[in-house]
């Protein structure tokens, strides 16, 4: 799945032919399962660490491929976007101290990396999604510059054939459009892989559905992004709609999306998902495979199932079969994509020691699950779960529960029984469920430790302000290693944290209120009388910013009402005066202020959509903080 060498189609007979390898690789699966040639009778564990890169001012840094090349270690390799890097962790025997292993191996490596970043002035965080991250970080240019990374996005974006749309709602609410899929790349994961024995398939990939739900509740550590409070894991609804390749033109449909939690039960075998991703979803690129997997496995050969799997890549089910060769012997896995990354490398291990733990501690009565429970029931738990994390109510075989009862009452129990099950060392085991019991216990996860500590940051200050300030906390924590549900909450001093302003998007006014040319002059002016304000942004149908009103324009309309003939905003608003981008910085924005006699500056993107507001009140609360506009 992480193959980097790939091709866009360049005519139908190359899409043919490559669905054509893809249906022969799926008859050599079901050859293989039925001819017992997946290896059986062994667990193996193994994970992958997604990383953010900071700045020195806890903004994403874009250094990725200079950081990789300073490293020049095989473990490290690149995502999607410049400032995400990946480590892929070497498969352990699932048995005494393979978890001391894959910590002790996680460490070093983040070590090697951060000695790395610290020549770059870049730091490594470890969470779900930077709040810092904004959609200034996202354009195309800041994709990593690789063939399979730019293929996916023109491949989505042609299916899609519209700009992607991000609509989220919690305590606060983001709404907003994307020409590419890099808002993929403000998640960060912890992903889990266990090996399966291919007998047990069927009744260990339909429990780790069934549990997802609660153990995303017990995980969750994304709750910001882009300064709003939304979900608990609002990893789960942005990755979905970050590369949706459908549009509300043809939502009426109930097409499934390629990152989903899934359907329905799986009932036969492994091959029922590879199959239904098949059918669901077209081939989005190709590369060179010369194998004949069929006639391979008649011949007592391993085959890759290169194209099976550069399909499957393109599928993302939280929890996603895969299929692998190790030492020469095929296998089978399941992929647990939605451990978000942080907020420690303690808190990340206690998660997936927790997660397989469960998976191996599955008991009799939780078999054949496709016949005991509804699985819409069991997606609801998984977005329920998304939504408000430890906080949910679960549905669990008719009855409502709890998430944080369900995981004390049971769940616990079968995760003790499963690590004793297979001889992990018992101070290994008491170190990582002692983290799980102490989250429990104190109802602390890294979104519940987040939310409070970003609200309180807000009293006094700016969203943007907030999320540094928060950024900065949480990386002197990890720095610790503590876990999350150890952290303090910010004090009254750090919570006063003074720091310089560099950019109009760190002071800018985002809660707006704005009219059509169109609209009538009455309603403008009671706009403002109601909300207490001296200028209302004017935007035509394409949502461009054509003109201003300001307090001047009103009070002169007010005096010549009598005479006037205008009746809309177009007639009295203001078409020459200035604008700034959001990057630039603020001493720009006050000097443009300055020499222009405005006390309100707008904030356009390139296509000259309004962002948000500089006023003059923005300047003045911005002194009273800091004492400082930074160049």
């Amino acid at each position: 799945m992480g193959v980097k060498a790939v091709t866009q189609f360049s005519d139908s007979n190359q899409k043919r032919a490559f669905t054509k390898q893809l249906l022969n690789e799926i008859r050599a699966l079901d050859y293989m399962l039925e001819h017992n040639m997946i290896e059986r009778n062994t667990s193996r564990v193994g994970a992958e660490q997604e990383l953010v890169l900071l700045d020195t001012d806890f903004k994403p840094a874009l250094n990725n491929m200079e950081l990789l090349s300073m490293v020049n270690d095989s473990h490290y390799t690149t995502e999607i976007a410049r400032f995400n890097l990946e480590i892929n962790l070497d498969p352990f025997d699932f048995n005494t101290d393979c978890f001391a292993k894959m910590e002790n191996q996680l460490t070093t490596l983040l070590a090697k990396g951060e000695k790395a970043a610290e020549k770059l002035k870049t730091n490594i965080l470890l969470t779900g999604i930077a709040p810092t991250l904004g959609q200034e970080h996202l354009h195309f240019e800041q994709m990593t510059p690789n063939a399979r990374y730019k293929a996916l996005n023109d491949m989505i974006r042609a299916e899609r054939k519209t700009d992607f749309e991000v609509n989220l709602a919690g305590r606060d609410e983001l709404v907003t459009q994307h020409p590419n899929i890099l808002f993929e790349a403000c998640n960060t994961s912890f992903q889990v892989h266990l090996q399966i024995d291919p007998d047990e398939f069927v009744d260990q990939y339909n429990w780790s559905q069934l549990i997802s739900g609660p153990v995303l509740a017990l995980a969750a550590n994304s709750p910001l992004l882009m300064g709003k409070r939304l979900w608990s894991e609002t990893r789960i609804a942005l990755f979905q709609q970050s590369v949706n390749t459908r549009n509300t033109i043809n939502n009426v449909r109930n097409k499934e999306p390629r990152v989903s939690f899934g359907r329905q039960w799986v009932k036969e075998s492994v091959t029922d998902l590879y199959k239904d991703n098949v059918s669901r979803f077209s081939a989005l690129f190709h590369s060179d495979i010369e194998e004949d997997a069929l006639a391979m496995v008649k011949e007592g050969k391993v085959p890759s199932l290169s194209a099976l799997n550069l399909h499957n890549g393109t599928v993302y089910k939280w929890n996603r079969p895969c299929y692998g060769v190790g030492g020469g012997k095929p296998h089978l896995r399941i992929e647990n994509r939605y451990i978000p990354s942080g907020s420690t490398v303690l808190d990340e291990m206690a998660t997936s020691v927790f997660w397989l733990g469960l998976m191996v501690g599955l008991p009799e009565k939780y078999k054949n699950l496709q016949n005991k429970m509804d699985f819409d029931d069991v997606r609801f738990n998984f977005y329920n779960a998304a939504q408000r994390g430890m906080d949910s109510n679960l549905n669990w075989f008719g009855k409502i529960v709890p998430a944080r009862r369900l995981l004390e009452k049971e769940l616990l129990d079968l995760a003790y029984a499963g690590l004793d099950k297979m001889k992990v060392n018992g101070p290994d085991i008491t170190r990582y469920m002692t983290v799980i019991e102490g989250r429990l216990r104190k109802k602390v996860t890294g979104a519940k430790w987040m939310l409070h500590n970003y609200s309180e940051l807000l009293k006094g200050s700016t969203p943007n302000e907030a999320c540094l300030n928060l950024t900065k906390k949480m990386l002197e924590n990890q720095r610790t290693g503590e876990p999350v549900h150890t952290w303090k909450n910010l004090d009254q001093n750090e919570r006063k944290v003074q720091k310089e302003f560099k950019r109009v998007n760190e002071i800018m006014e985002t809660d707006l209120f704005t009219v059509s040319e169109d609209d009538a002059i009455d309603l403008v002016v009671n706009v403002m009388n109601w909300q207490n304000i001296r200028h209302v942004p004017v935007e035509n149908d394409q949502h461009e910013l054509v003109g201003m009103i300001n307090a001047h324009s009103i009070i002169h309309y007010l005096a010549t009402k009598k005479e006037s003939s205008a009746h809309a905003a177009k007639d009295i608003m203001l078409t020459k005066f200035p604008t700034i981008s959001a990057t630039s910085s603020a001493k720009q924005a006050v000097t443009l202020m300055a020499d222009n006699r405005v006390d309100a500056l707008p904030v356009v993107d390139d296509a000259n959509r309004l962002l948000g507001i500089v006023t003059e009140s923005d300047i003045i609360q911005v002194l009273n903080m800091t004492n400082k506009i930074s160049e």
